[in-house]
């Protein structure tokens, strides 16, 4: 017979459901603040938030940010540069873990004081950028692409703990099947390493989309701007909507005398609507992968913490 549970038990259960639905609230509140505001008239964001639900609502905004044709190809920017560089940077630097994991491997006390040294001291943004000009990257796409291919010392060290677990009896046999390295390395370390995988592809995937300092450093060109950095642009510019009207101007007349209104706070849109939304379109692809990728992500997470 199973015995009940002590009320002790039964209190930490409650406690714990209790503090993990306010990590929650407090974790989605800001996006759904951000949402409902955004779909708030311009005219009743200056008169105060709504903190639970839109109270004069619009989606003029969302419309003007989806007509803009900087934002669309600011987004393309974003999602072309997040895609190559986290499927480029996880495949070389997985490579690399795995000859790092490898014993016999020639050179591996220096590669490792190289990697420890590179993951606490740089050059510093000024020899970096003389790199990159020497280098030709400069205003350049591939400037978004080049300098990121490798993930860091860091995502190598949980590529390597991950390859360390499994047993070497399995690359021995590999081995004596006539296996070459790369067969070993694709054919059995990636379909055993899918939760780390996963897990490192979320974080560079994160990282590269949220990233606005090489479009402030390294472009000048509007036609590399990212997503982030346009926004960066709406949060620190007065004259936002003057300049999604000019810009809405050839493709809505419509859009641009909304905006126009705006200017005397009489409009259903204004700078902090436009900038509301623009934050919200942004976060959406990172929200909409994630659920797809928690299962192997947790996995990848806690690798290593069960030994055997």
């Amino acid at each position: 017979m199973v015995q009940s549970k002590s009320l002790g038990e039964r209190a930490f259960r409650i406690a714990n459901m209790l503090v993990m639905l306010l990590v929650v609230v407090v974790s989605l509140y800001p996006f759904y603040y951000a949402l409902i505001n955004s779909m708030n008239t311009g005219v009743q964001v200056m008169k105060g938030f709504s903190a639970l639900w839109p109270e004069d609502f619009s989606m003029q905004a969302w419309k003007t940010v989806l007509s803009d044709q900087a934002v669309s190809k600011a987004f393309f920017i974003t999602l072309a540069r997040t895609v190559i560089v986290t499927v480029a940077s996880t495949l070389l630097t997985s490579m690399f873990a795995y000859a790092y994991s490898r014993t016999y491997l020639t050179g591996k006390r220096f590669y490792t004081v190289l990697g420890f040294v590179c993951m606490y001291f740089s050059g510093g943004v000024i020899p970096y950028f003389l790199l990159i000009s020497k280098l030709g990257l400069y205003d350049k796409f591939m400037v978004y692409i080049l300098p990121s291919l490798f993930g860091g010392f860091y995502n190598v060290i949980i590529f390597n703990t991950n390859f360390k677990a499994l047993p070497d009896s399995l690359f021995e046999s590999a081995k004596l099947d006539g296996a070459t390295e790369f067969n070993m390395y694709w054919k059995i370390l990636m379909p055993l390493s899918k939760p780390v995988l996963a897990a490192l592809c979320v974080f560079t995937a994160v990282g590269i989309w949220n990233d606005y300092t090489t479009t402030l450093y390294y472009t000048q060109s509007p036609d590399l701007q990212t997503l982030q950095y346009f926004i960066l642009k709406l949060v620190h510019s007065y004259n936002a909507t003057e300049q999604l009207a000019n810009n809405a101007m050839a493709n809505s007349a419509a859009v641009a005398s909304t905006l126009n209104n705006s200017r005397l706070g009489t409009g259903v849109v204004n700078s902090k609507t436009i900038e509301l939304a623009a934050m919200v379109l942004a976060s959406l692809p990172m929200i909409a992968i994630y659920p797809f990728a928690q299962k192997h992500f947790v996995q990848g997470v806690l690798l290593g913490s069960v030994k055997g």
